[in-house]
Parts: C-alpha cells; structure tokens; sequence
C-alpha cells in the first residue's frame, strides 16, 4: 500500500503503553503502525517526517474554549483564526467551544452563530456545548440539538446579569433530560447568592484603590466553588444525570468528586485547567495582576497540589484551559474597579506545555498520564473516543511530535495567539509541538504554523459521558 505520510523513528505514546514505531497516514487516516515501515514500504512520493528521539502523541483535545465570545463588555480577542492557529502551534488538534443563545434565541440559533465564526476560518477541528440559558424554553429543543450531533449541554450557576444563571430547579431538570438523551450537563459551579454578597460588601472607593485586583480573590473564596459543587452533584445523584464539572480549582471540589467517586456515583466527572495547576492568586498583587483575573479566580498552592493529585487518581479526569483571550488593552477597561475586569486568558498555545513540563518533567505525572488527561480521556468523554484521542489504525491522524527536554521560552510576541501577554511569559517550556498534524495535514512544522483556515471540520456526536 502506498502512504501518504510515514511519521519515522518516534517513540509513540498512548495512554495505556509507550512503544518504539512509525505510524503510516493515507488520506485522513492513521493506516498502519509498526517497525521499519519506511524500510519495508518503499515509499516513493511518501513524505516522511522524521521524529527521531521524540515522543508521537495523539493530538491534543482541548474541551473548554471560548473563541470571539462577547463578554464582559467585549469580545475575546482570538477567534477561530488565531485561536486555532495557536492550538495548532501547541499540538491541540479539536477544540470544544461554547454556543451561547443571547437574549431570546434559540438552541439551533445560538449553533448556527458559533458555526458561522467557524467555518472557512478553523484550522484545526472543533464542535461545540450548547449553553441552556433559559430553561423552561430551551428544554423543548434538546432533543433535536443532540440529532444535530451536539450531545452537552452547559448552565452557569452564576452569571446572572448576563441572563445565563441556571437555578436549581433548571439545574435538576437538565440533568434529567441529559439521562435521557445519553448527554451530558457541564456545570459552572460558583453559588451566586454569596458570591453577589460578597462583592457588593468589598465594592466600594477605599478597598478598591488600596486592594486592588487582590479584590478578585478576596470575593470569591474557596467555599463559594464548594458549595456550588455540592448542589450539582446532588442533583446528579438523585437523578442519575451525567455531571461534568467544568474548571474546577479548588482542593475542597476536588474532594467532593471524591467522595462521590468513592460512593459508586460513575455519572460524575470533572475537570480542572491548566492555570489552577501552576499559578497562585499571589499574582493579584502584582502591578499587572488585573491581567490574571479569570472565574473561577486562581487559588492557592494547596488547590493546585491536590488537583495534582485529583489528577493522578482519576478524580480530575482531564485538563483544559478554559481559553478566553483579552488584550492588554481589553484589561485595561476596569480602571480600578475589579468588578469590570474582563475575566479569562489566553492559554490554547501552552495547555500540553504546561501539563509536560509541570506535570511530566516534574515528575507528577507519567508520560501515559499525560497523554490520558490531554488527549484520551478528553476525546472520549465528548464523544469523540471512536476517532479523536488515541494513535490507532483507523483513527483519524491527529499527531503531535514534541521533544522530551527542548525548551522555548513563552513570548507572546512569537506566539500565534492574537494577545499581547501571557500569563506564563518568560517561563521556559517543553512540550511544544516541533509537528502538529490534523486529519494527516502538517499544521504546525518546525515549532512553525503552516496550516490552513477552513481545514478544520466540524465534528458532530452521538452521546456524551461515557468512559
């Protein structure tokens, strides 16, 4: 057989096993793995990329992105041009956005908007969570968003003012519904009622001028994520509804997931993103620390050491970065007054850098490992484990190959993402990919992108939740 593209001399890693072998592409599709493949095929016309003394991973799946998402007075800053470029540049090959019905729209509307943003500009393959806003609407549409292929749902506990909050009574009827459809309801867990409490008792001239953006912190303690955690999973419990808990960052959650675990609840997931795993609320007190504000906020070293370890038993199934990029200048709209920070940050480029060099090199996690909550277990719990995820014959031939010790140093400067900052700049990383590959397409060669907007496809689904 002739193939299109041999992968040669690389040591391939999948969750369950790390072996020396080529991997053969044809078409769009991983065709065969094995030894010696560029020796025994004789392939003439078949460009071979060399992966000598690197590591051949499934590309990355990032499933918690938001891309030219208007928010907070604005519109995030990477759309799926330079968001998916980034993701390219740092080995992710699908991204799960977020279709988010504003005001009166409808489910398939709010679709038809995020699918328009991504056609003819994604470099990269991607679908989407359909956010439920108004429930006793929403409800009736459901069923056909998940024969449209979009089997997650997503309701904010918080979010009020932007006519997004979810109740409990919305919460515990999603969950319902999604048990029935074989989906499955991710949850911004936050408790509003405090947390708007909160805020209103620290909102006012003296503590902002003399706390600053350490206010961001402050108002949203480690209980507000907690409780909000509890509720979900209690719904989930009693109505048998699959749960996946989106950016959770706190120790105290991640003992809750625990715990359900331990009770025999399988119906109940979480993830955590890259940003809780090495940075620190200390960063508020920086002279740029408005840059890092994000929701739920950056917590403490002791979160990031058990969501380390969440991840290591399983608890935590996956990482994400929960990508939402403002510029500098899109920062800058709070002029003092924390509550009109635009929250989130960019984070595409640099989600398997972080978790490699943070989690591997450091010794926290196995290379398996690594690839599990980055790549495996992301593809299969949305839906995608039958083609995403894992390098196998038939699979589609998303790879990325990354060096086990190189390091480049984070720039923005040189960086695909349409930022001008990075939470991570200056930090020297391992993990970039030297050669991202989407359906068998070189898109990033020689830490370079080299991609093309509209070849990234949008993926539909059947079912969600199933591990």
């Amino acid at each position: 057989m002739h193939y299109d593209t041999i992968i040669a001399n690389g040591t391939v890693v999948n969750a369950d096993r790390t072996f020396r072998a080529d991997v053969a592409i044809k078409g769009e599709k991983i065709a065969r793995i094995g030894k010696g493949l560029v020796r025994t095929m004789n392939p003439n016309g078949t460009r071979i990329i060399d992966a000598k003394g690197c590591y051949v991973i499934p590309g990355g799946v990032d499933v918690h992105v938001h891309l030219a998402l208007p928010f907070c007075g604005t519109t995030s800053s990477d759309d799926y041009n330079t968001g998916t470029r980034a993701a390219a540049r740092g080995g992710v090959t699908t991204v799960v956005d977020f279709a988010i019905p504003y005001g009166d729209e409808s489910l398939h509307k709010a679709v038809d908007n995020w699918m328009a943003k991504a056609e003819g500009k994604a470099c990269v393959d991607y679908t989407f969570h359909v956010a439920v806003t108004k429930w006793n609407k929403h409800k009736h549409e459901m069923e056909s968003i998940v024969k449209r292929g979009l089997p997650t749902f997503k309701q904010f506990m918080i979010y009020e003012r932007e006519g997004w909050q979810a109740d409990d009574a919305a919460i515990f009827g999603a969950l319902e519904k999604v048990r029935e459809l074989d989906g499955m309801l991710l949850i911004h867990a936050e408790s509003s009622r405090v947390l708007d409490e909160l805020i209103a008792r620290h909102h006012n001239d003296a503590e902002m001028k003399k706390l600053g953006a350490r206010l961001h912190g402050i108002t949203r303690p480690n209980y507000i994520e907690a409780e909000a955690i509890q509720r979900a999973i209690t719904w989930a419990e009693v109505t048998g509804g699959r749960l996946y808990i989106v950016h959770m960052s706190t120790k105290e959650g991640t003992e809750l997931v625990k715990a359900a675990h331990k009770r025999g609840l399988k119906n109940i997931f979480a993830e955590t993103c890259a940003q809780y795993l090495v940075l620190d609320d200390s960063v508020f007190g920086k002279e740029d620390g408005h840059l890092y504000a994000c929701c739920p906020q950056l917590k403490k070293r002791p979160d990031q050491a058990r969501l380390w370890k969440g991840l290591k038993d399983d608890t935590v199934c996956a990482v994400s970065t929960d990508t939402c990029t403002f510029t500098r200048q899109q920062k800058a709209m709070w002029q003092g007054d924390w509550t009109k920070i635009p929250m989130g940050m960019p984070g595409l480029e640099t989600l398997l850098p972080i978790v490699y060099t943070h989690g591997v090199l450091k010794k926290r996690l196995s290379i398996n490992e690594f690839v599990n909550k980055c790549c495996t277990t992301p593809a299969q719990i949305m839906g995608l484990g039958q083609r995403k995820g894992v390098i196998k014959a038939g699979y589609d031939a998303d790879l990325a190959v990354i060096h086990p010790t190189k390091k480049i140093k984070v720039d923005p400067k040189q960086m695909e993402t349409n930022a001008d900052w990075s939470p991570f700049e200056g930090w020297p990383l391992a993990g970039f990919a030297r050669t991202t590959l989407c359906r068998g397409r070189v898109i990033c060669e020689n830490y370079k992108f080299c991609g093309q907007n509209g070849w990234g496809r949008f993926l539909p689904r059947k079912s969600a939740g199933h591990l």
